[in-house]
């Protein structure tokens, strides 16, 4: 009876420290509230609005091979869309609107869980608390492979070809 109730206490504390672990990840702000969505199978647009304190981060599961466009949209020059890899340790954003444009397009390598967070930036002098804001989420069908050129046709020639070179 002992060994089973340790057991359990084990597998509480490891669930915990997952979960503890998950949120520290996506450390939200106070009052911001956590969305989770599926990989949409046409294009999803989510709107919302920047207040600080209040807003909504939404968590996008992705696997491997799948090819999507992310586009953030807002009539404010101070809201962005940062857009984080779960599931690496790093706290750092791979794709922001501030440095990197208004979109995102990419086939996904990995299976992973990403965190977009759309905000309102603290150090720009601002008026109001905050900005709406659009992302739309598009699946797109996989790159097309680019086509083999055909090779040249021959074209007449004052001088014979030079014998393929032996080794």
């Amino acid at each position: 009876m002992k060994d089973h109730s340790v057991r359990t206490l084990i597998a509480a504390a490891a669930l915990f420290l997952l979960t503890v672990s998950a949120m520290a990840q996506t450390q939200l702000d106070p009052g911001e509230k956590l969305e989770k969505l599926q990989f949409p199978a046409v294009t999803m647009q989510l709107k919302g609005w920047t207040k600080f304190g209040n807003g909504h981060v939404y968590t996008l599961p992705v696997r491997a091979g799948q090819h999507l466009r992310i586009s953030f949209s807002t009539k404010s020059k101070f809201a962005f869309l940062a857009i984080f890899d779960l599931s690496k340790p790093d706290d750092e954003a791979f794709f922001g609107t501030d440095e990197d444009g208004m979109s995102f397009e990419t086939t996904i390598k990995e299976n992973a869980t990403w965190l977009l967070r759309p905000y309102y930036s603290k150090v720009s002098p601002r008026r109001g608390l905050g900005a709406p804001f659009s992302i739309l989420i598009e699946p797109l069908a996989a790159a097309p492979r680019q086509p083999e050129l055909p090779a040249e046709p021959e074209r007449p020639s004052l001088f014979p070809k030079a014998p393929p070179k032996r080794q």
